[in-house]
């Protein structure tokens, strides 16, 4: 297997999904690596990024982007809870999963539910990863608290959405347009606001009290908004920033109402903790039983049309997770 050649969706210069093209990579695993043929590939923004040259991570071409997939383990170390055959879904790092077969160290490996298919259960990496990491961890999420999500019919919206119903919030649902509003309650949303008049309408519904939690990311004017609406002692959660704005925070507005702006980095944040993804996992894999969590695939490309779902992503096209199918 050392030294195989894989079909890839290839990065050769980082000039744009327009550069994208399907050729072959080198498959080189390492001793502790579970090999996984891989039939759904999440398509993420910081997916997009790598293609341009501005995610944080700047990988030497020729790269394949692709941060989750979904497959069947080939091979896998003997000690590793892990067997071939198993059904999988797993964080590739910083690139690599826009491929045929990937290889990825065990503690980024996590089961899928059985009553998932491998396109909804990607959505359980990167989004649901990084949604539960956001509300629970670092958002220290309570039941009975008031939850605002932004860009709720989006892949990390979605999952937001749900998972912050599954632990027991009210959620306050923020869309553009009402094809989108349709999402959030395929989600689970009970309350959707539309964005034209969001900030009055949460204002309204929270009976001017605001929200005990913000999960944010679209950053730009709607961060800014947003701060007015947190109650004293409650937190906002940094995402993303999909608007393109990066917002600037004045400290005086965090001391004078006691609230704690959150930075929510999940991919970052894995080299730190190496037990993240298995135990968030677990947690994920809970709520799916429970029938709380539930992935909603919105579009599914093949690996050759990588580069459009890669531009609807970036034209704010998709709705739920976009999805490339390898198999």
């Amino acid at each position: 297997m050392k030294g195989e050649e894989v079909r890839s969706l290839v990065v050769s210069e980082p000039a744009g999904p327009d550069a994208l093209r399907i050729g072959s990579l080198r498959l080189s695993p390492a001793p502790d690596d579970v090999v996984i043929d891989v039939h759904s590939a999440g398509v993420t923004f910081p997916d997009l990024l790598l293609t341009q040259g501005r995610y944080q991570v700047k990988p030497e071409p020729p790269f394949a982007p692709g941060l989750e997939v979904a497959g069947v383990v080939r091979s896998a170390p003997a000690d590793s809870g892990i067997a071939p055959g198993d059904r999988v879904i797993a964080f590739t790092g910083h690139g690599g999963g826009y491929a045929a077969t990937v290889a990825v160290p065990t503690p980024k490996v996590v089961p899928i539910p059985d009553t998932m298919g491998f396109d909804e259960a990607v959505g359980l990496m990167v989004n649901y990863q990084t949604s539960y990491f956001g509300l629970a961890e670092r958002g220290r999420l309570r039941a009975g608290e008031t939850v605002l999500v932004h860009g709720a019919a989006g892949g990390v919206g979605t999952a937001a959405v749900q998972i912050a119903l599954g632990l027991g919030a009210r959620v306050l649902a923020v869309v553009s347009d009402e094809g989108k509003a349709d999402i959030a309650r395929e989600a689970g949303a009970q309350e959707v606001i539309m964005v034209g008049d969001w900030a009055e309408e949460v204002t309204e519904r929270t009976r001017g009290e605001g929200v005990d939690l913000v999960y944010d990311p679209v950053g730009g004017d709607r961060f800014d908004a947003s701060l007015r609406l947190i109650r004293p002692g409650g937190r906002i959660l940094v995402i993303g920033f999909a608007e393109g704005r990066i917002p600037q925070i004045a400290a005086n507005r965090l001391l004078l109402r006691n609230i704690d702006a959150v930075g929510v980095a999940w991919g970052h944040f894995v080299p730190h903790d190496a037990g993240l993804i298995r135990r968030v996992g677990a947690k994920l894999n809970e709520l799916a039983e429970a029938g709380h969590v539930r992935p909603i695939v919105g579009a599914t490309y093949a690996l050759e049309d990588g580069a459009q779902a890669l531009k609807d992503l970036e034209a704010r096209k998709t709705v739920g997770k976009s999805v490339l199918r390898l198999r």
